[in-house]
């Protein structure tokens, strides 16, 4: 057996498995100097089947000044379906419905923002003006099933409830509009099947605004500023020029968009400003300044420690932070700040007898989650795969005393998985969960009451470094009064695919109890991770071949010992079946990325000419039903509804028109897709252009995909150890901890 300094190594795929495979893991090495990484952001635009990631990166770049091609948006076709009401139709439209409450909650309010609003100068004056101007029924069963519990004891009568059903679908634009935006489009030299999302985007008048504004066109997802640049000209001629307002507005929008892909919900505004000026716009700061005063953006003036005492000079400022920050995450933030505020300080410290009935049910590693819980409204929960039993037994305890308990997972393959490692019995295995998206379309999930609100006493949400802001705060909207929110999950994966980073916030503010699991991962695998986790990639023993590194030279022998190990090594040394195994790499592009391994894998496990737009029945795939989301599923055929798929055994059907959109293949998938999933088996593959990929929370989100096996694909040599010592998460520009500070008061260690 071939060995690397600090790596135990194997030449082949065979040998690699079958061998003796004593002593199979990836060691310490020097750290020549920091790897440049990425982290999860990189991933937001992965779930769509054509985002562009030609260097190997798990996405797109993101950030402001990073580029797009059009049509490589998730979802952009969706709007053409109008007679079908889609998956993706009915979390949207819940989506939208719920923000809308949010933000009549938000008008209600007479008193002004609590928290980072503040503002004073030349920005006050421009929040004031803006506001002033704005004021003129289960498509898919959980896994569980158990009998409704019995109702907790409540002094007043239980609200009507109403059952989860579908939101509508959302009407497709006419198609009188839509071709009024193709002949614009035409006339522009910008991409006809554009229409669609245009139409969609910019609503009744969107040929006209086009013609008015070309630069709208930065609106609809995947366009850039240097083709927009290109549409304006086509259409104004000698009327457009780099100093035109409206393109400085634009391009504002369009870089806090970016932003936000990246996973900020706000951009400070020096880096506002000089990415401004990168793309040519003559004058930054006045294009900044347009696009609040037209109610484009938000700008917030957060100090910088809210807590210090106001300056005894009247003329002394306190240091603050300029923020700018679109609408919707802005006020989705201050949305979720009010609402855990609320859930934090409107609960009683006298648990009531269901409570301590279910804290007295509750043993070994739950007791103490359970005895939390009962006092506080919200609760955060660490630990790895294993410490999922934790919260499970919380479940089963709350239900059997009596309380309204479910549970929600990012992905539906993590139905099963809170109750896999649970040791309290069967109820367990019968407590109800869903997920997260099923929670807020209304398709899983308890009913609600006459206000809307969810009918629960305790929901517990599994995998919540997953959690964006919107979703985060829809889901803290819709619980009521006295209602218990637990946050659990692994902070060392990777972040959300959307903007903030809502666990890691809440854990660093600390306005609530944490309860850290000291409940390992067994075996070599969690020895591996652990290590990864805490920024070391340690030697590990591993006698029953747990795991196993395979060395290549190139992308080429990369490919090719991947289908070796998943189409004959993996099965027939480990005994975990090809359709048990993921394959993990770290972008779409790229000679070994999701495109090229898994166009290797079909033509190995099942070839087949793809007459159903490149898919044939038996295809592993990825499906996309709104963007940031991945459902692994399977073909199953194809008809003039189209594309007919199995996901977590529930039958989907994706339309013909968004086939393109929404699906690819599935053998082969990025990290971000996999988060939240795992498969008995996983390749981590590594190709030598994947070392600029690679980070900290990238490897140990790969790595702990496995179950019972893991190979590593490796061809980066020494960039792995450097990655998982030195690359850390990219920051996020978010606002969550300053507005909760003063709100909330910070909690005395749990």
């Amino acid at each position: 057996m071939s060995t690397e300094p600090g790596l135990g190594a194997t030449p082949g795929a065979d040998e690699a498995v079958e061998g003796d495979g004593s002593t199979t893991a990836a060691g310490p090495a020097g750290a020549d100097g920091p790897t440049a990484g990425t982290d999860g952001a990189r991933d937001a635009q992965t779930a769509s089947p054509r985002a562009n990631a030609t260097s190997g990166a798990d996405g797109g770049d993101g950030g402001p000044g990073g580029t797009a091609a059009p049509g490589d948006a998730p979802g952009g076709d969706a709007v053409a379906e109008a007679a079908k009401q889609s998956e993706a139709e009915a979390e949207l439209a819940a989506q939208r419905i719920e923000r809308e409450r949010i933000e009549r909650r938000k008008a209600e309010k007479k008193a002004p923002i609590a928290s980072g609003a503040g503002l004073s100068g030349q920005a006050a004056d421009l929040l004031a003006a803006i506001r002033a101007v704005e004021s003129g029924d289960r498509p898919a069963a959980t896994v569980f099933a158990a009998p409704e519990p019995a109702p907790s004891p409540r002094s007043a009568p239980d609200p009507v409830v109403q059952r989860p059903r579908p939101a509508p679908a959302e009407a497709a634009p006419a198609v009188e509009t839509v071709a009024a935006v193709r002949a614009v489009l035409a006339a522009g030299g910008a991409p006809e099947s554009l229409a669609p999302q245009a139409a969609a985007a910019l609503g009744d008048g969107a040929e006209a605004l086009l013609r008015e504004d070309p630069w709208q066109l930065l609106r609809i997802s995947g366009v850039r500023p240097d083709q927009a640049d290109g549409f304006a000209r086509a259409l104004l001629g000698a009327e457009c020029g780099p100093d035109d307002e409206r393109r400085g507005r634009a391009v504002t929008g369009w870089l806090l968009e970016q932003a936000a892909l990246a996973g900020h919900t706000a951009l400070e505004m020096p880096a506002l400003v000089a990415a401004l000026a990168q793309r040519a716009v003559p004058d930054p700061e006045a294009a900044v300044q347009d696009a609040l005063a037209e109610g484009d953006a938000l700008v917030f003036q957060d100090a910088l420690d809210p807590h210090a005492p106001e300056p005894e000079d009247e003329e002394e400022e306190r240091p603050v932070r300029v923020l700018v920050g679109l609408e919707r995450y802005a006020l989705a933030e201050e949305s979720l700040a009010d609402g855990l505020a609320r859930l934090v300080n409107s609960l009683s410290k006298d648990a009531p007898e269901p409570w301590e009935a279910a804290a007295t049910a509750a043993s070994g590693g739950a007791a103490e989650l359970a005895a939390a819980v009962a006092g506080h409204g919200l609760v955060l929960h660490t630990g790895g795969e294993a410490a999922r039993a934790e919260p499970a037994a919380l479940l089963a305890a709350a239900r059997s005393a009596g309380l309204r308990a479910f549970a929600a997972v990012h992905a539906p393959e993590g139905h099963r998985r809170p109750a896999d490692g649970a040791a309290a019995g069967d109820a367990d295995r019968e407590a109800p969960v869903g997920t997260v998206a099923g929670l807020l379309s209304g398709a899983e999930g308890p009913g609600r009451d006459a206000e809307g609100a969810l009918d629960l006493d305790l929901l517990i949400v599994l995998d919540a470094p997953q959690l964006d802001v919107e979703s985060a705060a829809m889901i803290v909207e819709a619980l009521p009064d006295g209602a218990r929110l637990v946050l659990s999950g692994d902070p060392a994966v990777l972040w959300s695919a959307g903007p903030g980073r809502v666990f890691a916030d809440l854990l660093a503010a600390r306005v609530c109890p944490q309860i850290a699991s000291r409940t390992p991962d067994p075996g070599p695998l969690g020895e591996l991770v652990s290590g990864i986790g805490a920024g070391e990639l340690g030697q590990v023993e591993a006698p029953g071949k747990e795991i196993v590194i395979v060395p290549v030279r190139d992308a080429g022998e990369a490919v090719h010992r991947t289908v070796q190990l998943v189409a004959d090594s993996v099965p027939r040394a480990i005994g975990v079946p090809a359709e048990q195994t993921v394959v993990i790499t770290p972008g779409h592009g790229g000679a070994a990325g999701t495109r090229a391994l898994n166009a290797a894998l079909k033509e190995r496990l099942n070839p087949g000419p793809g007459r159903f737009g490149g898919f044939d029945p038996g295809d592993r795939v990825a499906y996309s039903p709104a963007p940031g989301r991945t459902v692994p599923g399977q073909v199953v055929d194809a008809d003039g509804d189209g594309l007919h798929l199995s996901c977590a055994g529930e039958p989907v059907v994706v339309p013909r028109e968004r086939v393109e959109q929404a699906v690819r293949h599935g053998w082969a998938l990025t990290a971000h897709q996999a988060v939240g999933a795992r498969w008995p088996a996983a390749v981590v593959v590594l190709p030598g252009d994947a070392a600029q990929a690679l980070s900290r929370p990238w490897v140990y989100t790969a790595f702990s995909r496995a179950g019972r096996h893991l190979s590593v694909v490796h061809g980066v040599e020494q960039a792995l150890p450097r990655a998982v010592a030195e690359t850390l998460p990219k920051p996020r520009t978010t606002r969550l901890p300053l507005l909760l500070s003063t709100q909330v008061p910070p909690a005395s260690e749990a």
